[in-house]
């Protein structure tokens, strides 16, 4: 590796900041709109004990999204911590496909943890808690973030392709 190229390759951005971006907001996405605005669940709304339709349960489940979105809320900072460190450290900034890229890649990623870890494995809650928790609601969720996954790869991928075709010392 010439030292040119090693320069080069100590000044690309970081992948890092982008996917933690994607996880923090994917988490406020869910958060918000599934659990705060469709009440379609809460955190820990289908553990017995704590159903949502008494009061004990409710404050139960609140608490539960609270500490949910105080988990996005650091996932967000440590992107937007990661962003600022590179930019000091004199990393070029990337094209949008690339940053955007690792957040729809973040985000889907998310979904696919949270569907499979949440719904599947420990069956806190689900989808569409709401409905009795129908699987089809769980299968569209995992079925999103994959292709979430897929599509914001291909962007980032794009992007990178980009920065491969910038001019020597353009950056």
């Amino acid at each position: 590796m010439t030292i040119a190229s090693r320069a080069g390759a100590a000044r690309m951005p970081t992948r890092s900041s982008g996917l933690l971006l994607g996880l923090g907001f994917g988490g406020f996405v869910d958060g918000i709109v599934f659990h705060q605005i469709l009440q379609w669940h809460h955190m820990i709304s289908s553990v017995e004990g704590d159903p949502v339709t008494t009061v004990a349960g409710l404050e139960a489940n609140t608490v539960a999204d609270g500490l949910f979105h105080l988990g996005t809320w650091a996932l967000t900072l440590a992107g937007t911590v990661t962003a600022l460190v590179a930019w000091r450290q004199g990393r070029i900034a990337p094209s949008w496909s690339f940053q955007f890229g690792l957040v729809l890649a973040g985000w889907g990623i998310f979904d696919l943890v949270e569907g499979l870890v949440d719904h599947q494995l420990l069956g806190v809650h689900h989808v569409r808690d709401d409905l009795g928790a129908p699987l089809s609601w769980d299968i569209g969720f995992l079925v999103f973030g994959a292709l979430l996954v897929v599509a914001g790869w291909s962007l980032h991928r794009r992007g990178v392709r980009a920065l491969g075709r910038r001019p020597a010392g353009d950056g």
